[in-house]
């Protein structure tokens, strides 16, 4: 099914749905607003708000022209923000939405090989590197480890494998160091089920 909402096209999206013929179009018509840096932030929110309301939403966002793109931006503009650390809860809270979207891609099995295969948990490990303790950067790191954690429960071979090649497991021995209690939290449950 493919369907052209806005000048995003949504492609491969799965015919059967529990939304209504509504919601399906406001999901859409979210997805659509990610492409614009105008109605980007209000898309974060709302379809992060609806990512565990809506099972499909994972495929429609990988599979939307530009999507992963739009978030991917989201992520990389705060990066100036964290040396010096000048993020704030505004920018936190902004990027923590579009983590929680990657987090609903990285959960998913029609989209997790395709997200690792993109190399897209890169863009995090400038946010586990963090070592500022304000509640800002706490945000970010633990919706980051909800990135990595949704990858390690899958128990994949190829999800051990990518973080097992990568830097992951200093960048999380470095939150063992600095962290909160929360953030050494579910760095311990991710590395248990890993």
């Amino acid at each position: 099914m493919n369907t052209l909402v806005g000048q995003t096209r949504i492609m491969n999206v799965p015919q059967h749905s529990t939304l209504s013929q509504s919601d399906q179009e406001k999901v859409y018509q979210w997805i659509s607003e990610l492409a614009r840096p105008d109605t980007r932030e209000n898309a974060l929110l709302e379809l992060s708000k609806k990512r565990e309301a809506v099972p499909e939403l994972a495929p429609m966002l990988w599979n939307s022209f530009g999507t992963i793109t739009a978030l991917l931006q989201e992520i990389i503009n705060i990066y100036p923000a964290i040396n010096p650390p000048t993020l704030t809860a505004h920018q936190s809270n902004r990027v923590c939405n579009a983590l929680a979207l990657l987090q609903c891609v990285a959960s998913h099995p029609e989209t997790r090989s395709a997200f690792l295969a993109a190399n897209t948990p890169l863009y995090l490990y400038p946010f586990l590197h963090t070592v500022s303790k304000t509640r800002p950067f706490e945000y970010l790191r633990l919706t980051s480890l909800g990135v990595i954690g949704a990858l390690v429960k899958t128990d994949e071979e190829e999800v051990i494998n990518f973080l097992l090649s990568t830097e992951i497991i200093p960048l999380c021995l470095r939150i063992m160091e600095a962290g909160s209690e929360l953030s050494k939290t579910v760095w311990i449950f991710s590395l248990s089920v890993f």
